[in-house]
């Protein structure tokens, strides 16, 4: 079992992370020695333009990928030394995921697509269907629990998107655009409601965006450029934790 290391403690660190794609001539260095720390109970922002490697580091802090070199410490856990189902295995229990294109099972309904994290983790079907439809509801979903993702506004399937990412209760939530296809004021409200359970839930959630429009929601914002962190910028709301800045 991992723990959570909460309060002044980071939930994730990077120490000197590096990625490398491919070899020789057709070498990609996607991440170069970044080094970043992420707090629960904060919205950290990845921000910074196409190919700079925010997926990337993105993918590496939720244990998708393991780094070509440096450590990533998550719950207590180095990421860099669990075996590829040992990582599968704290994705399942400690990670969330929010896409970008939703992802939603077309022939399920909210109140289905929401509860798939929880029956593969072995809950029975009606519970876990209870607890999707209870998690909606507090969503403002309550109504539309029945409902075909095709029968939905972008801004409600993003809501059941965000529902299936926390229905387990996950430590770390991570989200790639997750407003890069709704409306300005979907938008707020999707960033109200992702800031609203960091707070509330002590949570950690990063989130890899270009869009300027919700800025203004993070806590830290994390600026990178050609594999790098070249400036994290705390909001006034972190209070005394230092920034981090790597050339």
């Amino acid at each position: 079992m991992w723990m959570a290391m909460l309060g002044e403690n980071p939930l994730v660190t990077c120490h000197g992370v590096v990625k490398i794609y491919g070899s020789g001539n057709s070498q990609v260095h996607a991440l170069r020695g970044v080094e970043l720390d992420v707090y629960a109970g904060e919205l950290t922002m990845l921000v910074g333009p196409s190919g700079c490697g925010k997926t990337t580091l993105l993918s590496v802090l939720a244990g998708i990928l393991r780094p070509t070199s440096g450590r990533i410490v998550a719950l207590g856990a180095d990421l860099t030394e669990l075996s590829s189902w040992r990582r599968t295995l704290f994705r399942r229990d400690n990670v969330g995921f929010v896409f970008q294109q939703f992802n939603l099972l077309p022939a399920l309904t909210a109140a289905e697509n929401a509860a798939v994290p929880r029956v593969i983790q072995g809950w029975s079907k009606r519970r876990a269907l209870a607890a999707a439809s209870e998690l909606l509801a507090k969503m403002g979903m309550a109504d539309r629990v029945n409902s075909l993702p095709g029968n939905l506004s972008g801004g409600q399937q993003q809501r059941v998107a965000i529902a299936r990412a926390l229905i387990h209760h996950p430590h770390l939530l991570v989200c790639d655009e997750p407003t890069s296809s709704v409306d300005a004021k979907t938008g707020h409200t999707i960033l109200e409601l992702l800031r609203g359970i960091a707070i509330e839930f002590d949570r950690a959630v990063i989130i890899v965006t270009h869009d300027n429009r919700i800025f203004e929601f993070a806590d830290t914002m994390a600026r990178m450029d050609d594999g790098r962190i070249v400036s994290v910028e705390r909001s006034q709301r972190t209070g005394d934790r230092p920034a981090t800045l790597v050339g």
